[in-house]
This record gives structure tokens, C-alpha cells and sequence, in this order.
């Protein structure tokens, strides 16, 4: 027997901590949220931050301290990705603090536009990390049905997006999901459930069009260096209707192989699809990932997303918080292919 949740139950359910009453009687300003486009993206995930300058961390750049969107911006970088999740302080959630949170969220949007970068928001659907070996619903929407839960993930991401409307930064390019090569909301959305997976999907997106027709869509999928199970994965969505922007790549060597295996796969992406190409996340093999990216044919590799850089990975500061050798690297790449700012 089905449960009988009412709509406004739902949305309540999928909104989690955001006050709904504070998302009434707007006053857009419409100036704040006109679209950041860039020919070339060189982007950072840098959701952390905010947790590591509650710690003390402090960054500096050739001696001068700085805060680090103003690091990022003169070393060519033009756009930062946020991750966020449901409700980061349920039980066995991401942060008892709220770290990747709506709040938390909203105050690294306007310290990104305020820099004048593209906005990339990254949602995960969980109240956790979501990748290609865990994808936990949130813990509100554990007892939802197929409908119910695609009900709730479209009132998340309309809200989410609602209350970043409301302040000017509405995000440039969503990704419905985090490497979702294996589903979303497991055990429902997983895989093998391909036409439950993209009706999930589906509501996310139309969650995302609803607030806004000019916010760029990406799958974003785990697969750099695996041609075949991209295109079963992308070839199956676009079977069942899934509209979206951009074919989004993870690209780690000790799971995705040579940057050989990063180019080939690229290239088959770019000359199947109709859809822009990214990589969305990487650390390693900076100046190879880059070089790929922007030299392939066509233009349609729009750029790249490091991850995590001032902290995890191959990083560009070091432990004391200054930047390193590998800024060099990026200050070559901006020069070499005219990265805008």
C-alpha cells in the first residue's frame, strides 16, 4: 500500500533545514543573476574552505597573504564549483556544523560572484558523500516511493536554487548528481534500474529548469578513462529522455588510467554527443589534464575542475599554506590558451 505524504509535506521533507516561509515574496535583482559565460573554464572545487578558515588555515601567495578566491583569480582560475547535500547534520551526515549546507552554501556563492567567477553547485542528494561507491538517500526520504522521491528531489534542487535566486548568485552550470555512473539514491536509482535512474534525474532537472532557463546542466559521471561505460551510461539516458548540458568527467589515474585513456575517451565524447565536455574533478597530471582539455578539436572540452586544491590531493599550497611550484603551471596554462577572466 502507498504511503499518502501531501505536497506540502514533501517539499518540507526535501528542503530539510531551509525555511520555507523565507522563500516567499522575493525581490530579485535580476543584474546579481545574470549568467557568468567564459569560452574556457579553468575551475576549482574548493568547498572546504570555509571549514578550514574556521580552523586557522591561512593561505598565502609569493609572501603576501590572501584570501583564497583573490590566489585563484591571479593565477588564471575563473570558476569554483560548490558541493552540497541535503541536510549535512542528520544523523551520519557530512558535518555537525552544517559545512555544505543551503547556508553555508549561499555565503560561498556571494563570496564567489562578489569575485566575479563562474559558479559551479554540485548537488549530491545525500545528506553525505555521494560517489560511485556509496549513493545513501537522505535520511528524510528513506521510506519515499519512486514518485515521492522524485517529488522531493525536484522541490531540493527548485528550493536550493530558489534561496540562491533570492540573493543574486544563482549558479551558472548544476550538476544533477555526483558521479553517477552507478545511480543515484541507491537502492532505486541504481544502475540497473536505468529507467528509474533517469526518472530521477529527469526531476531533478526540471527542478533546475523551472527556476531557470539559463543555468547549464551536467551529468557528471566517474568514467574518464573508460570509454565504453561512458557511452552505455550516457547512451542509456539520452535513450529515456534525460536533457541535459554537458558530459562531466572524473579523472583520477589510479582509477581512470593514463592521460591517454583521459584523451581517447574525450575524443569519442566529443565527436558522439551534441553535449559540451568537462573534466569535473582531478589533482594529478595538472599540466596533461589541461593540456587535453584545451587542445582537442572542435572546442567542446569546455574546461576543467581541480579538487580540493588548497587541501587534499596534489595540492598547490603547502602545509604552512603557501602556493607551490604547481602554480606555475596553471599561470602557463592561462597564458598559453588565453583563459578569460
Amino acid at each position: 500500500m502507498k504511503t499518502k505524504i501531501s505536497t506540502r509535506k514533501l517539499v518540507l521533507i526535501a528542503i530539510g533545514l531551509v525555511s520555507i516561509g523565507a522563500l516567499s515574496a522575493y525581490k530579485y535583482s535580476p543584474a546579481k543573476n545574470v549568467p557568468v559565460k567564459f569560452k574556457q573554464i579553468m575551475g576549482a572545487d574548493i568547498s572546504f574552505i570555509p571549514q578550514l578558515e574556521a580552523e586557522g588555515r591561512k593561505f598565502n601567495d609569493n609572501g603576501v597573504s590572501k584570501d583564497p578566491f583573490t590566489i585563484l583569480k591571479d593565477h588564471g582560475f575563473n570558476y569554483v564549483r560548490l558541493r552540497i547535500f541535503n541536510n549535512p547534520k542528520a544523523d551520519s551526515g557530512y558535518s555537525a556544523k552544517g559545512y555544505c549546507g543551503l547556508e553555508d552554501t549561499k555565503k560561498m556563492a556571494l563570496r564567489i560572484k562578489e569575485a566575479g567567477m563562474g559558479f559551479l553547485l554540485d548537488f549530491h542528494y545525500s545528506d553525505t558523500w555521494a560517489d560511485p561507491g556509496k549513493q545513501y538517500k537522505p535520511a528524510a526520504w528513506k521510506k519515499l516511493n519512486n514518485q515521492q522521491l522524485q517529488d522531493s528531489i525536484k522541490a531540493f534542487t527548485r528550493l536550493t536554487l530558489l534561496a540562491l535566486k533570492k540573493q543574486g548568485t544563482l549558479p551558472d552550470m548544476v550538476q544533477v548528481g555526483n558521479e553517477i555512473n552507478h545511480g543515484i539514491l541507491w537502492p532505486d536509482g541504481r544502475l540497473k534500474n536505468l529507467d528509474t535512474l533517469a526518472g530521477f534525474l529527469k526531476a531533478g532537472i526540471s527542478g533546475v529548469r523551472e527556476v531557470s532557463g539559463n543555468i547549464r546542466i551536467m551529468l557528471h559521471i566517474a568514467c574518464g578513462g573508460q570509454n565504453a561505460e561512458s557511452i552505455y551510461f550516457v547512451d542509456n539516458m539520452l535513450k529515456r529522455g534525460v536533457n541535459f548540458d554537458i558530459i562531466g568527467e572524473s579523472y583520477y589515474p589510479e582509477w581512470h588510467g593514463t592521460p591517454d585513456s583521459l584523451k581517447n575517451n574525450l575524443t569519442s565524447l566529443t565527436t558522439r554527443y551534441k553535449q559540451d565536455v568537462m573534466v569535473a574533478e582531478y589533482s594529478q597530471h595538472k599540466r596533461e589534464v589541461n593540456d587535453i582539455a584545451f587542445s582537442l578539436p572542435g572546442n567542446k572540452v569546455k574546461g576543467t575542475f581541480i579538487w580540493e586544491p588548497f587541501s587534499w590531493g596534489e595540492t598547490f599550497v603547502d602545509k604552512q599554506g603557501n602556493t607551490n611550484a604547481h602554480m606555475a603551471t596553471y599561470d602557463s596554462i592561462k597564458n598559453q590558451y588565453h583563459i578569460s577572466q
